[in-house]
């Protein structure tokens, strides 16, 4: 018996949960939007700010808007100096996803805006974290190797400026390109997992930055935002084409999931992945890892022959990401940086024609009555 009015999927698949303006999926016909621009134009022809701008305010941004948008993120990418000294002294061998959960939490203790729930402050928040979140990230990563942390250069874009802090090196325009679109591409992907774990923390009017941990939170787990890290250490490992093409044959044979495959809402190719997979070989044979991608085609090759399973967003980011310079363990990190622009929209969204988001669980136990059994009888 079921005290529930509806039959749902397990992990609530193909339920509607909610109402949103912000990001449009056919997963039959492989078509992403962010309010209404289909994600090959935005790739083709936006800068990553523009994307921020488009899904916070549903428009693209004229010239003195963008202009104002990149004076807010470069005036505001510095972190609490209470921040760095966690940074500082977070254990070796920390994993960059616990410690970047951790350090956003801690932004709003230092931040006087952190009570104040007004839409314009929480605009001002949304600001803050997608500017303290890279900071965070290439912060971590300068101080767990001992390397001198890199003053950002207010001259350059979002993109070029990570790169630049992160690896102390300014990319080039191809480089700066590469990564600006991959920045694009992971903004935002409707309800997934994290996005949803935000919005239900929103939905109790926790604040902002309650609201980002718990997306990040989510992001952590290796069935939502881990599969590119996996992705290179397996083509690392195997090191050849023959070799990574019979590993994936001995992996589909013992049923073993390769990761960077399938997905939850596409039956047709990841538009995403359409971009990383020529990003993918223009960055491998720039920077002497075209081995990483001919790897990759082939493994795409034998895992589609074998069972019609086409790549995922993460399986090209990660020879992408490897080839700009970006360390492995930081790959997911990289991915929050770039989802902070679709959370924080989301988050904002939610806000604005708030409902408690309380669904029901459709119950398999015992429904009532059980007799209560004594202690000595038990």
């Amino acid at each position: 018996m079921s005290t529930s009015t509806t039959t749902t999927g397990a992990g609530l698949e193909g339920v509607i949960a909610g109402e949103s303006e912000i990001c449009y999926i056919d997963g039959n016909a492989g078509i992403l939007s962010y309010r209404g621009y289909n994600i090959h134009t935005l790739a083709d022809n936006a800068k990553f700010e523009e994307v921020i701008y488009l899904l916070w305010h549903g428009t693209l941004p004229k010239p003195d808007e963008l202009a104002k948008l990149k004076r807010a993120l470069a005036s505001n990418h510095a972190i609490p100096f209470e921040v760095v000294a966690f940074l500082k002294g977070v254990p070796p061998g920390a994993a960059p996803m616990d410690v970047l959960r951790t350090a956003v939490s801690m932004l709003s203790l230092y931040d006087p805006l952190a009570r104040d729930m007004s839409p314009d402050a929480n605009a001002t928040k949304a600001t803050k974290l997608m500017a303290q979140t890279a900071t965070i990230v290439a912060t971590f990563d300068h101080l767990r190797k001992g390397t001198e942390v890199v003053a950002p250069d207010p001259s350059l874009g979002f993109a070029a400026s990570f790169l630049h802090i992160l690896t102390g090196k300014k990319p080039d325009d191809v480089m700066e390109h590469a990564f600006d679109v991959a920045l694009t591409l992971h903004a935002d992907h409707e309800l997934n997992a994290s996005t949803f774990a935000a919005r239900v923390t929103a939905a109790t009017l926790s604040d902002i930055y309650s609201c980002a941990t718990s997306a990040i939170g989510a992001l952590k787990g290796p069935l939502h935002g881990g599969a590119n890290e996996d992705v290179i250490k397996l083509l690392l490992e195997v090191g050849e084409a023959d070799k990574a093409v019979e590993r994936a044959k001995d992996m589909l044979a013992r049923k073993i999931k390769i990761p960077g495959f399938g997905h939850r809402v596409y039956r047709t190719e990841d538009p995403r992945a359409t971009h990383l997979r020529v990003m993918s070989e223009e960055l491998g044979k720039r920077t002497g890892h075209e081995n990483l991608f001919l790897m990759s085609q082939r493994v795409e090759k034998t895992v589609s022959e074998a069972k019609k399973l086409n790549p995922n967003v993460d399986f090209y980011s990660a020879s992408t990401y490897y080839s700009l310079g970006i360390p492995i363990d930081l790959f997911t990190s990289v991915f929050a940086i770039s989802r902070m622009s679709g959370w924080t929209a989301h988050i904002l969204e939610q806000y604005k024609n708030n409902r408690l988001i309380r669904p029901r669980a459709e119950y398999k136990g015992n429904p009532d009555g059980m007799p209560w059994i004594p202690m000595e009888k038990r």
